[in-house]
């Protein structure tokens, strides 16, 4: 079964949820989206921020934590950006770390944004 997580956000334009729950996992996805609907397109500091924030608030919506995060999937368009990134993600999560990939990708589908994070996370037992 599948549970949608509202978590607060503007519905993506694209055709998909920011997240969703199925068979104990959670599934996201997050941009620097503010619950308002706007962009932040500021430096990639400011755009980790409320990428992860926002990862937070889905976490919580849908009775999950940080620490229930298993994979991280970070996508940047330069990894000039990835020591930025690292800083604001070090704030979020702590040790133990989730598994992590960061690529360099040429451009991300939401204009102005610099950084996508895909999460999994499962309850712990």
């Amino acid at each position: 079964m599948h549970r949608i997580i509202d978590s607060g956000l503007t519905k993506p334009p694209a055709p998909h949820e920011w997240a969703i729950e199925a068979g104990g996992t959670l599934y996201s996805v997050h941009v620097p989206i503010r619950p308002d609907g706007t962009i932040e397109n500021g430096n990639a500091t400011l755009q980790a921020e409320v990428t992860f924030s926002d990862l937070e608030t889905t976490l919580q919506a849908a009775g999950y934590s940080l620490e229930d995060v298993v994979l991280v999937q970070i996508y940047l368009t330069s990894l000039e950006h990835k020591s930025d990134v690292d800083s604001v993600y070090r704030g979020f999560f702590q040790d133990p770390l989730p598994v992590r990939v960061c690529v360099a990708v040429s451009e991300l589908p939401t204009p102005d944004t610099i950084i996508e994070a895909v999460a999994t996370a499962v309850k712990r037992s």
